[in-house]
This record gives structure tokens, sequence and C-alpha cells, in this order.
């Protein structure tokens, strides 16, 4: 008997990326945002513990990959875990996963266009960030492939920069083992919320699943794209964090804007900073180009389920991108740029991005044995991570993000309860 899956869905969406695009993308999404816009606060919460906190976070993010990998070779759509949780646990949760994903990655898009600026430019941030946004909406109404392609060459560079660092800082004659024990913060309220902080720079992984209906064969493309990008961006992490931490001392990185340049400046190789600084732009510009796409498809697919206008659900007919969602979300990037602060949306964006994979963790709790790839037991240890990083951060992020999360709730319910049809139907 024939026991192959079935076929993927036609697309709304045109189906371009392989297997070696899918990584690029994730780790465009991923490397760059938490060396160099997260290290300074997880090292200011938890000293050199933030290695620990950093190993912790990985875990979580392990966890919440799997689950990903297995609903998206299941339900191969763009939307990421606002369909997993309709399909799986019912449309209001997952209404309520794909609102805090919008929510928290259009203050992750601040927080990355801000960081791109800060080190492009500290004298123009805010023009220079709003310039970044509308230059890279205008990149991704052209089509995935064009998106996947200059993703490619920011990953290239990235790499490039992060591995001069860590050469720099090693070979710099600053590097003192001692710090790493007089430095560390061993409490656990330090180090979960430094593992929360550190989350956000992993999160990049889910825009694979959102990019679900644009992947060439998603049952095999999206299972090992996960956790390969993922695993490329643990490693990556953790020997730029070690060689920062051995050169300078944690509270210091805690209290720098550009913690990877002190790093350097540390040392005798000091001239090699502006290609950190460089390295940091272009890698922000890779995060927010991925952000920008993921946080459309979101947009997409809650619009054609209705849970969002309609309008949104427009696809260009040349480019078959989802043009107006892509637009509205890169203007409203422009006007949280101008006001937005970085830790703060930092801090925002890692609890509402948690909440939206506690949803995808008990999505993957309804999986039937034979749709599992991995044990359930690692998405229990995913649910239960979520939830625990989540309120372990400061506690101004998660004021914001429950308040934020009930707003939404609220509108889903008075949508439904004041008439038969949401507003916009």
């Amino acid at each position: 008997m024939n026991h192959q899956p079935p076929a993927a869905p036609p697309s709304r969406l045109s189906r371009q990326l392989t297997t070696g695009d899918a990584v690029i993308l994730g780790l465009g999404a991923m490397v760059g945002a938490g060396i160099f816009a997260v290290i300074g606060p997880a090292a200011a919460a938890a000293g050199s513990g933030a290695l620990v906190a950093l190993l912790l976070a990985a875990a979580v993010a392990y966890c919440n990959a799997t689950s990903s990998a297995q609903l998206a070779a299941l339900h191969p759509e763009s939307g990421g875990a606002y369909v997993y949780g309709r399909r799986r646990l019912g449309p209001f949760w997952g209404y309520l996963a794909g609102w805090g994903f919008v929510v928290g990655k259009l203050a992750s898009c601040t927080a990355m266009a801000l960081t791109f600026a800060s080190y492009a430019a500290p004298q123009l941030v805010r023009p220079l960030a709003v310039a970044a946004v509308l230059v890279l909406t205008a990149v991704n109404l052209f089509g995935v492939k064009k998106t996947a392609l200059l993703t490619r060459w920011i990953v290239a560079v990235v790499l490039a920069s992060l591995a001069g660092v860590i050469l720099a800082v090693l070979l710099g004659g600053a590097v003192s083992p001692a710090r790493l024990a007089e430095g560390a913060m061993w409490r656990p309220d330090a180090i979960l919320q430094a593992a929360g902080l550190w989350f956000f720079a992993f999160s990049g992984y889910a825009r694979l699943a959102t990019l679900g209906e644009e992947v060439v064969d998603p049952r095999r493309t999206i299972p090992r794209a996960i956790p390969l990008a993922l695993g490329i961006t643990l490693v990556l992490y953790l020997l730029v964090a070690l060689s920062a931490l051995l050169a300078v001392d944690a509270g210091a990185l805690g209290q720098s804007a550009a913690p990877l340049v002190l790093a350097v400046q540390a040392g005798r190789f000091s001239a090699w900073s502006p290609l950190v600084r460089f390295g940091a732009a272009v890698a922000s510009l890779g995060v927010l180009l991925s952000l920008i796409a993921g946080v459309s498809r979101t947009v997409f697919a809650m619009a054609a389920n209705r849970d969002l206008p309609p309008w949104f659900a427009s696809v260009d007919p040349r480019h078959r991108v989802p043009r107006r969602a892509e637009l509205a979300v890169g203007l409203i990037v422009v006007v949280l740029v101008a006001r937005g602060d970085l830790r703060a949306a930092i801090g925002f964006s890692a609890f509402t991005v948690l909440l939206y994979y506690a949803v995808t963790n008990a999505a993957a709790l309804r999986l039937a044995p034979a749709e599992r790839r991995w044990p359930r037991a690692v998405a229990v240890a995913g649910l239960l991570g979520c939830i625990l990083l989540a309120f372990s951060l400061p506690a101004a992020s998660v004021l914001g993000g429950v308040l934020v999360l009930l707003i939404g709730a609220a509108l889903y319910g008075l949508s439904r309860a004041a008439a038969p049809r949401p507003w916009w139907r």
C-alpha cells in the first residue's frame, strides 16, 4: 500500500524557495538581532550568566522549532501559528496567536530599524530608520525570490563581520577567563529574564513557517530548514557572546549601546571597530527585511480568513506577493520608528512572541501519533518554557504585552457579539 503523504495544497502565492533559500532566510531573520541588539540587555540582566541564559533560550527555541516544523509540514500555508491555532485549537486561539505575532513583530521591526540606524549613523537615527523601512518594503514587493537573493548577500556580509569580531577579540590581548566568574549573576530570576531577552534573537525561524505558501515541497523543506538555521545561529551566538564576555566586563557590555564595538576596542585591533558597525548595520537590515515579509504574510492569512479586513488579502498578480499587507506593515513601522525605543521594543516583542509560540506548542500537542516527527514531551517542554520565560521578562514588557493581548481578545469578542459579522465583512 502506498503511504506517501498527500501533495501540498495549491498555493495562493508563488512557490520558489528551496531548502537553501529557506535556511538563508532563517539565518537572515536571526543572525544579527541577538548579537548586536540583545547581548547588552542580556548582560545587564545576568552578567556573564547570559551565556547560560543563551543556552536556555536556545533549548526553548529548539522545542518551538520542532513544533513549528511539524505543523508547517502539515499545514503549508502563510500565517504560521495563526493557521496552526485555528486548525488545531479553534478560531479564537488562532486569532490570538496571529494578533500577538503581528503586534509583537511590528515592535521587532521597529527595534531592528533603530538598531540599523544607531550603528550606521547615530546622529540621523530616525530619518535613516524610516528610509530603511521604506526601501526594504519596496524590495519585498518585487517577490519573495528577490527577498531571498538580497538576504543571501546580507548573511554573507554579516558572517564575515562576526568572524572578524571573534578574531579581533580573541587575538586582541584583552581576553581574561576571570571575567566569566567575576561578572556572573546566578539568581534564577536574572537567568530567566536574560533568557527571555535572548529569545528575541531566536524567533526568526518563524519566518520560515509564515512563508509556507512560497516554499517548494514544504513538507520536506521546512522541517529541514528550521532546525538547521537554528543550529547554525546558536553556534555563532555562543562564539561571539563568549568572546565579548571574555574581553569586557559584563557590566560595561550591559551599559553600552554598541557592546561588540566595545569588545573590539578593548584590544589592539580597535581599528576594526568600523567593520563591526558596518556588520551590525547590515545584519539589522537583514532581520528587518525578513520581518517585514513574515508579518505581512500573517496579516495576509488573517485577512483571507476575515479576522482582519479582507482588503489586505489582495495578491499582486505579477509578483504574487500580498502587496497591500506589505505596504500596510511598512507604513505602520514607519510611524512606530518615529517614536519607538529600542530596549522597550525588544522586551515587548519577546513577550508577545513567546506567547505566540506557546500557542504553537499547544497546537503541536494535538497532533496524532502518525503526524509526529518528535516526541510529545518536546512540545510540552516548549509550552512550559515559553510561559516561564514570558513572565520572567521586565514588568513593563509583561504588562504591555498582556494589555495588547487583552485588547486583541476584546476586539475579537466585540466583532462577534455586536453583529453576526465583523464590521469589515
